[in-house]
């Protein structure tokens, strides 16, 4: 997708139960031939869900959930007691080796638990309590905020000004050599931190105080009974974990325009056994009540929805692409221009 500098293009215009948009093309991209429209909770949904009944029947809780986020947050506090010891060096390669893996894990535990996928609708406190405890390796508190801004993601799928998924114009202006979007890639954690506060701020939750305050008397207590390196290790972990490591070859796999007309890709390699099945993501938009556990029987069941669709076959060789491509960047993401919905999810 070469780059250009055309006005944005209005290349089509639909209606949503739960708001009106405008498809735009950043005035870097060209526009497509024909975007592929699937919009979570509309006609879709229904209609593969009256088609194969066995699909509705997979909406439901994840059984397991709660105990591999314990195990991973067991294994977690585990390293930091093997970590207090070890010289610097070791302990960063630890960090990015087994930390990056297990941290990056529980961010998308976090997400699955976003969806109420561990407890079910009907307990929404037993998942954001849940979520608030999947956080504590993370370092910094976030699972609420997550939450929050997530619900955006998938009723405004692109939604300029909405979605804090999509860059920003100074970042796709900034970050736009090689090298550049290298140091962009490596920073993921904190452009995904600070851009919701920058397009979308909203008023802060009494959970996301809750959160804030068990985070930090976690922190602190894993510095008294261990000092330092424990906290640097669990920070590290985050920081090498969600930014330019294997596994964060999702977060630019699923929305960036690798091909025209195709703006969401999924992944069905290996990688997604330690991550929740995040790589089946269009199937994720179509059905977000269903867990990641439950994704790869979707497709098993509705294979002529998803199989001839263009698909990743490796993270680490989009990584590549994006850095060395110049039609790929941060720009490469389509916008749309959304009403705000009545009604929150």
């Amino acid at each position: 997708m070469a780059a250009t500098r055309n006005p944005w293009l209005i290349t089509s215009v639909f209606s949503i139960p739960s708001c009106f948009c405008l498809i735009k093309l950043h005035p870097w991209s060209n526009p497509p031939l024909s975007l592929r429209f699937w919009n979570p909770g509309t006609h879709c949904r229904r209609h593969r869900s009256s088609k194969y009944p066995a699909i509705k029947a997979l909406m439901r809780p994840d059984p397991r959930l709660k105990w591999t986020v314990l195990g991973l947050v067991l294994a977690q506090l585990l390293a930091c007691w093997l970590v207090r010891g070890l010289a610097w060096r070791w302990l960063l390669f630890w960090a990015y080796a087994f930390g990056g893996c297990v941290n990056h894990s529980l961010t998308l535990a976090i997400h699955d638990i976003s969806h109420n996928a561990a407890f079910g609708t009907g307990r929404a406190a037993h998942n954001r309590w849940l979520a608030v405890f999947a956080n504590l390796p993370v370092g910094v508190p976030y699972a609420a905020s997550f939450k929050k801004y997530h619900v955006d993601h998938h009723r405004y799928l692109g939604g300029d000004g909405l979605d804090v998924d999509v860059p920003t114009r100074l970042e796709g202006w900034l970050f736009c050599t090689p090298a550049r979007k290298l140091l962009w890639l490596a920073l993921q954690p904190l452009f995904y931190s600070l851009r919701p506060l920058c397009v979308h701020p909203k008023a802060v939750t009494r959970m996301e105080v809750l959160n804030a305050l068990v985070q930090l008397a976690a922190d602190a207590a894993i510095f008294a009974l261990w000092g330092l390196k424990p906290v640097v290790y669990l920070l590290a972990s985050t920081l090498l974990g969600l930014g330019l490591h294997p596994i964060s070859g999702h977060f630019v796999a699923e929305h960036y325009m690798f091909l025209k007309g195709h703006e969401t890709y999924s992944y069905y390699g290996p990688l997604n056994w330690i991550t929740f099945n995040v790589g089946y993501h269009v199937e994720h938009h179509d059905f977000p009540s269903i867990p990641g556990c439950n994704l790869p029987l979707v497709r098993k069941i509705a294979p002529e929805y998803y199989d001839h669709l263009p698909q990743h076959h490796s993270w680490v060789k989009v990584l590549w692409d994006f850095v060395l491509e110049d039609s790929l960047g941060p720009y490469a993401r389509v916008k749309r221009v959304c009403k705000l919905a009545e009604e929150r999810l």
